[in-house]
């Protein structure tokens, strides 16, 4: 299994559209996606701006496909624009879950 840890830091402002665009993303992968297992959206309790993904992929393969989906290519567009001030990703096998 392969896990993808993402931190996004959103622009202050845009954080509630932010919020719509990757409930929606997540909620997708989640359910059209069968190599998906897990996709976990998480908002710091410390800066309202601060994000974590925790996604979980059955292989690379499975990773490579969410990438070219429609709904995550619709995420891309719409967070190009500034919405997203710094991503940070750390893909990896899963070793023990």
């Amino acid at each position: 299994m392969i896990s993808l840890l993402v931190t996004v830091e959103v622009h202050p402002d845009r954080v509630d559209e932010f919020i719509s665009y990757i409930t929606e993303e997540a909620a997708d992968a989640r359910t059209k996606e069968p190599g998906c297992r897990r996709f976990e959206v998480s908002r710091s309790v410390d800066q309202a701006n601060l994000f974590s993904l925790t996604e979980a992929y059955d292989d690379l393969a499975a990773l490579e496909a969410h990438r070219l989906t429609p709904h995550f290519l619709l995420f891309r567009e719409r967070a190009s624009d500034g919405l997203i001030l710094s991503k940070q990703a750390v893909c990896g096998e899963v070793i023990d879950s």
